[in-house]
């Protein structure tokens, strides 16, 4: 299982826009047959920052979903709500219960 852990900075005025379309595009993403999960997290110290977790069941899962029309909706609005590029690390899961 591929697990994806994006890393986002949102400009400050931009967190409550942010959050509203991340959680669509969560909400629209684990009912895609590919993902396992998809967690949002906002950091507790700093809440202009967030970290998306994302589980994958097989090789072409990462794909299929950034083909959906949620997630073009997401990347779409809310590029212009970053106070920086947002940045990943790719894990293979070694356990992960589901």
């Amino acid at each position: 299982m591929l697990v994806v852990q994006v890393f986002v900075h949102v400009l400050p005025d931009q967190v409550s826009a942010f959050k509203a379309a991340t959680l669509d595009n969560a909400t629209n993403s684990v009912l895609e047959p590919g993902i396992a999960r998809f967690d949002v997290l906002q950091q507790a110290d700093d809440p202009t920052r967030f970290t998306l977790i994302e589980a994958y069941l097989t090789d072409s899962a990462p794909a299929a979903h950034k083909a959906t029309a949620h997630y073009a909706r997401w990347r779409d609005t809310v590029e212009p709500m970053m106070a920086s590029p947002r940045t990943n690390v790719k894990y293979e899961s070694l356990f992960f219960p589901i």
